[in-house]
């Protein structure tokens, strides 16, 4: 945020376990929680330097093990919904847009795709070079979530891609991203109005590909 003050603190979650020489970067910077699969004892030797950070070790087993279903407490009773938790199949992708992606762009589209899933609904994300640049969640309309992904990224949606959890209902969402630099997104498809957004894209000089498959996550 603005004003210059000091960076506010954060969660780090981690993929793979914590050696000295990661932990030695976590206790450079201003961090109060990392969550990692597992840390070496001399890792943890290093990370108990710092002040009040607190440190969450999964485990491994109980993940691989968990059940594929979330319980939602609702009025009067409780909701079960399937996880989403389908691995990503890039089979089922088709491009749609004249553009057409290389490998990196679809490594790139691939990696929002993943992130976009763990949004809440409505959900958009911006990425660029593996790293999500903005986020926008739980919105009541699509091209408001975009616009919340977008304003996060700022400058740096130049060049970008958008992965968006649903449908485009509209061309709206695909205007706006190419207004602020996006060359490529990523959605399920299956909008009555498809063929809009598709034109959008091919007058924009952008690339989509349609997933056949939607994220949700509420």
């Amino acid at each position: 945020g603005g004003g210059g003050g000091p960076a506010p603190p954060w969660v780090g979650g981690v993929t793979r376990p914590r050696d000295p020489a990661a932990a030695a970067q976590l206790v450079a910077i201003f961090v109060e929680c990392v969550v990692a699969p597992g840390v070496t004892a001399e890792a943890l030797a290093r990370l108990a330097q710092k002040p009040n950070l607190r440190l969450l070790a999964l485990d491994q087993a109980a993940v691989a093990g968990a059940s594929g279903q979330q319980l939602r407490t609702i009025l009067g009773g409780v909701l079960a919904q399937q996880r989403d938790q389908q691995p990503v199949d890039r089979s089922t992708w088709q491009v749609v847009s004249t553009a057409q992606p290389d490998a990196t762009l679809l490594a790139e589209l691939d990696f929002a795709w993943r992130v976009v899933r763990h949004v809440r609904s409505n959900a958009i994300v911006v990425s660029k070079d593996q790293q999500t640049l903005g986020i926008g969640a739980g919105q009541m309309n699509r091209v408001g979530a975009a616009e919340l992904a977008l304003a996060a990224a700022g400058e740096q949606a130049h060049g970008a891609v958008l992965a968006s959890d649903g449908f485009f209902p509209f061309s709206d969402t695909v205007k706006l991203a190419a207004g602020a630099g996006i060359r490529a997104l990523v959605q399920p498809g299956g909008s009555k109005r498809d063929e809009e957004s598709v034109a959008a894209c091919n007058a924009l000089g952008l690339v989509m590909i349609c997933t056949g498959r939607r994220h949700f996550l509420h």
